[in-house]
């Protein structure tokens, strides 16, 4: 499903039939306020965001999408108006996908949307880990606990990581010392625990998910 987001109603209209000849299924929002009710139900695949709405512009909206755990991973191309290369430039600044300047072609708009759905096809599982309410962002190299950011030094994230990705697997102190720290460390494998420690109590809750392995070392239990 594409969303289109534009407050002129025949550009908007023009765009939904065009989309759909083109065999993608799309609904049209005139604004912020219209788009963010439909998505408490739908998530899109992409959205078509115009910079200029009434109300709240479509830069807000970008950086409130880019924020959110539950929205960070969705693509989004941006329309501007020709020639305004600022908001080009704010908006690949803060995440947008690509853009489209007005007025454009309608073929050209399809292009676009194919081309970024090729792009970043398949990379949410990659870039986009969840367990529970932990949601770790690799592309933008941040993690949520919910809707709420949480901070982590560059080690502790890479623990996080680590886990995450080989949910059940249980590490010793040694293979995360070597995985994390690199072969080459010389520091004792209670680095690890001090670690493991500052970052279960910096998850709250979802810290209980990383388990110590008695004689061995830790892992993250699957749900």
């Amino acid at each position: 499903m594409i969303f289109c987001v534009d407050d002129d109603q025949s550009i908007l209209d023009l765009m939904i039939y065009t989309l759909k000849l083109a065999g993608l299924s799309a609904k049209g929002f005139p604004d912020a306020a219209a788009l963010w009710e439909a998505m408490k139900t739908e998530q899109p695949q992409l959205i078509v965001l115009d910079i200029m709405l009434p109300g709240e512009d479509g830069i807000s909206v970008l950086k409130k999408l880019r924020a959110s755990a539950q929205t960070a991973h969705i693509p989004v191309i941006m329309a501007t108006a020709r020639g305004n290369e600022y908001d080009r430039v704010i908006g690949l600044d803060l995440g947008a996908d690509d853009y489209l300047c007005k007025p454009f072609s309608m073929m050209e708009m399809v292009s676009r949307i194919k081309a970024v759905l090729r792009r970043t096809s398949g990379s949410e599982n990659r870039l986009l880990l969840r367990h529970g309410d932990l949601t770790m962002d690799h592309s933008r190299h941040v993690v949520y606990v919910g809707e709420k950011e949480v901070i982590l030094t560059l080690k502790e994230y890479d623990l996080l990581h680590l886990f995450m990705e080989n949910l059940g697997m249980a590490f010793t102190r040694d293979q995360l010392l070597a995985s994390v720290w690199g072969v080459n460390f010389t520091g004792e494998t209670r680095t690890v625990d001090v670690h493991i420690g500052t970052l279960r109590t910096k998850l709250g809750a979802c810290g209980e998910m990383i388990q110590t392995v008695r004689g061995v070392g830790y892992r993250m239990d699957p749900l």
